[in-house]
């Protein structure tokens, strides 16, 4: 009976004709949900400097919830596969910073902290990576504000807020070429769509560490991209043609 049914993905949509069968003949519409970019403009950043080691030069940060679904292995698996890419003093300025939501009654989230830390020892990284759990708005900023790229390792995501984030903050992004990082990320302009392989990964990161200035370029590209998709005012507008679309 609804007029209009919203998505918030042309990726969900998909998965809206497959998982509804009786409604094949109804092609949802897809309305981009908005950054709450003022929570951004508000918070004092925190002081970081305990957290990383000095001298890094070229930070990276994957945001992520401490689940397996989220895949958080291909970052550290990519870090690496970096390492052999770089030589001795390249490999001394890389960092990489796992930050994720974690709740210690949550055994999952317990479990795949510590399967991580393993997996880092083992790939010989560990002196190259600090895990950050339950972090604070006023740390994000931080991280956001010192990370040269982010990694964003989740495949099918319907939507993943971290991209958009990311790239407001101007931070280059480097994601998983499915789901909801295809319609958010632009492909060698705001960051970098991979498969998810560590060689793909590590790819993009050795060019990230090659030319510093794409930190600049593709930073600025993806804050003008989101104040022109994904802003308040966008989302307002688009919601508002709908509107009119059904009034008519």
């Amino acid at each position: 009976m609804a007029g209009c049914i919203f998505v918030n993905r042309k990726f969900t949509a998909g998965v809206f004709k497959n998982t509804f069968k009786s409604l094949s003949d109804v092609n949802p519409d897809v309305l981009y949900p908005s950054l709450n970019i003022s929570s951004f403009e508000t918070v004092v950043p925190a002081d970081i400097a305990d957290m990383i080691p000095k001298k890094k030069k070229f930070l990276f940060l994957s945001i992520n919830r401490y689940e397996r679904k989220k895949n958080l292995a291909l970052a550290l698996e990519a870090l690496h596969e970096l390492r052999g890419r770089l030589d001795s003093h390249e490999w001394n300025e890389v960092h990489l910073v796992v930050a994720g939501g974690y709740d210690k009654r949550v055994l999952e989230n317990v479990e795949h902290y510590e399967e991580l830390r393993g997996l880092a020892a083992k790939l010989s990284v560990n002196d190259h990576v600090t895990f950050l759990r339950s972090f604070s708005d006023e740390q994000k900023i931080s991280l956001f504000n010192n990370s040269v790229c982010v990694l964003y390792t989740p495949s099918n995501e319907h939507f993943g807020i971290v991209p958009l984030e990311a790239m407001y903050m101007r931070c280059p992004v480097i994601a998983v070429n499915s789901g909801g990082p295809v319609e958010t990320i632009l492909h060698n302009v705001t960051g970098f769509l991979c498969d998810p392989l560590p060689t793909q990964f590590s790819e993009a990161m050795e060019k990230i560490v090659r030319d510093p200035l794409l930190k600049d370029t593709m930073g600025a590209a993806g804050r003008v991209r989101v104040m022109e998709k994904f802003s308040s005012e966008a989302f307002t507008e688009q919601l508002y043609q709908y509107i009119c679309r059904l009034t008519q």
